[in-house]
C-alpha cells in the first residue's frame, strides 16, 4: 500500500496520531507548510509515489530524504523503490 508520494511510512510516523495526520495521499495541504515541493511535483506529474519517475532519485527527494530535520537516511528511496517492484506503472493519482 502507498502511504506517502516521497516514500515516507505514514504508519510509523509519530505526527499521524499527535497531528492528526492522515498522510500526504489523502490529503490537500501537509499540516507542517503550505506546501510540500515533492508531494507537489509528484502529483503534478501524475504519479501515484516518486519511484515511478523517470527522475528517480531527484535532487529534491534526495535533499529531503537527507535533510537535517527529515532525513530518515535515505529509506525512504528504499521504500520507492519496493512500491515500484510491488505495483504496475502509475496511471495516474
Amino acid at each position: 500500500m502507498i502511504e506517502s508520494r516521497c516514500g515516507l511510512m505514514c504508519s510509523q510516523c509519530s505526527f499521524r496520531e499527535t497531528m492528526g495526520c492522515k498522510g500526504c495521499v489523502d490529503m490537500d495541504k501537509p499540516f507542517w507548510a503550505e506546501s510540500c515541493p515533492v508531494k507537489s511535483c509528484c502529483e503534478r506529474k501524475e504519479h501515484m509515489h516518486c519511484g515511478t519517475c523517470k527522475d528517480f532519485v531527484c535532487e529534491t527527494l534526495h535533499a529531503f530524504a537527507y535533510d537535517m530535520e527529515q532525513s530518515d537516511n535515505g529509506a525512504r528511496l528504499e521504500q520507492c523503490k519496493t512500491w515500484t517492484k510491488e505495483t504496475k506503472p502509475d496511471s495516474g493519482v
